[in-house]
């Protein structure tokens, strides 16, 4: 037996999508690292066939294959959290894949309890942010378990051309071809795509790069208008129908998607100090996004308000930097959960041309008041007070400027 025979693991489970990286990667562990691959399909909303997904992963070797719809776990523990604190990364991407890596970590762990295994591994490449995200959640979770990371070993295979040589060389079915090279991550929250001719930031994506939003000139010509209602913090109907948390989000993907709503062209600081450019499509959370945010400014005094945006700004960075499971978090979740108890009401949004825009709110929690609002007729507010008020709240500016 040869030394590499040696120093294989007896069981890994690999985190597995059905796509390039992960399909090469169940016969590379079986020839470097592994003498069993048992694979972990997670139904995250991405609208795949995982059933053949998961006897793709036989075929091409593993030995078990488990599919796992978290869904509902992923909306209700992960996406409404991530909600709440109106979590979008440098101020655009809303965190699809990354708020989504936490739970696929602990899926996978979970079936590594189940099966006895005794690593884990995933398909991210070394310049990756996922890598970092799947890694530091099973320090978290287990923290002995041993990690295998195929695509920061194998060489040549990081070019994708080479992989999808390998692919066709060892007979293991793939979608992605050189001519469209694109790495694509899906789930509910929305979609990322990346590699190819979106490497160069001075290229326009092309149109295939896009599935789930129009291109503006395919949009209607007329606008469409919803209204979400919330209920402390989460969205519980869509037009006066009360919708559960999956439906929703789809059918938002779908009307916003319709009118062009929702791409992202960003160039993103990543984790391990590169700039990326990305592509997302997020229909439903850049939708949702929006008007949290504003129904959060009627409710909310401008203290918390104000304040709750750096937490905010905080916990976008721990999502995206694969610190979910982190006492910081929640710690945070604890503050965000206290400012949206005054979080209901409904926020009325135009979809017209790409944008979204909000065009109505309305709470019984809301602080705003129209008397004390208006310049006509019923203004309540007491002008006589704006003089004296003026003087103090300037006092230490005006002392500063006296004396240089």
């Amino acid at each position: 037996m040869s030394n590499t025979e040696n120093s294989k693991v007896k069981k890994v489970v690999l985190a597995y999508s059905g796509g390039l990286d992960t399909s090469i990667a169940i016969r590379w562990l079986l020839e470097h690292k592994a003498e069993e691959v048992i694979t972990v399909a997670i139904d995250l909303g991405q609208k795949e066939d995982l059933e053949f997904v998961r006897e793709k992963a036989l075929k091409v070797g593993a030995s078990q294959s488990f599919v796992v719809d978290a869904r509902e776990e992923f909306v209700k523990d992960y996406i409404w959290p991530s909600l709440k604190a109106n979590a979008h990364y440098e101020f655009d991407y809303p965190l699809a894949t990354a708020i989504a890596r936490p739970l696929i970590a602990k899926l996978i762990n979970d079936v590594v309890i189940q099966t006895g295994a005794d690593a884990v591994s995933h398909g991210c490449t070394a310049k990756g942010n996922d890598q970092v995200r799947f890694e530091v959640s099973w320090q978290a979770l287990n923290p002995k378990l041993k990690v295998i990371a195929p695509a920061r070993e194998w060489g040549e295979l990081c070019d994708r051309n080479k992989a999808i040589d390998y692919a066709a060389k060892h007979g293991i079915p793939i979608t992605s071809t050189k001519k469209s090279p694109y790495s694509i991550d899906l789930n509910l929250w929305g979609r990322s795509v990346e590699c190819g001719i979106l490497e160069d930031p001075w290229v326009e994506p092309p149109e295939d790069a896009y599935a789930l939003t129009k291109a503006i000139e395919n949009t209607p010509d007329k606008p469409t208008y919803i209204e979400i209602g919330f209920k402390e913090g989460i969205p519980i109907s869509l037009n006066d129908k009360e919708l559960g948390g999956i439906e929703l989000i789809e059918t938002l993907n779908q009307l916003a998607g319709e009118h062009g709503v929702g791409r992202v062209d960003q160039l993103e600081n990543r984790l391990v100090g590169i700039k990326s450019r990305e592509i997302y499509e997020a229909p439903a959370a850049i939708v949702l996004l929006k008007a949290h945010r504003e129904l959060e400014y009627m409710v909310n005094t401008k203290d918390v308000a104000h304040f709750k945006s750096s937490i905010d700004q905080k916990y976008s960075e721990l999502i995206y930097n694969g610190l979910w499971f982190t006492p910081l978090r929640e710690a945070l979740d604890g503050f965000i959960q206290k400012t949206q108890i005054r979080a209901s009401g409904t926020i009325r949004l135009k979809l017209f041309k790409g944008n979204s825009t909000v065009v109505g709110r309305k709470s019984d929690k809301s602080l705003y008041n129209h008397g004390l609002a208006t310049y006509d007729q019923g203004d309540e507010f007491d002008h006589s007070a704006a003089p004296g008020f003026i003087k103090i709240f300037g006092l230490g500016t005006k002392s500063y400027y006296e004396v240089k």
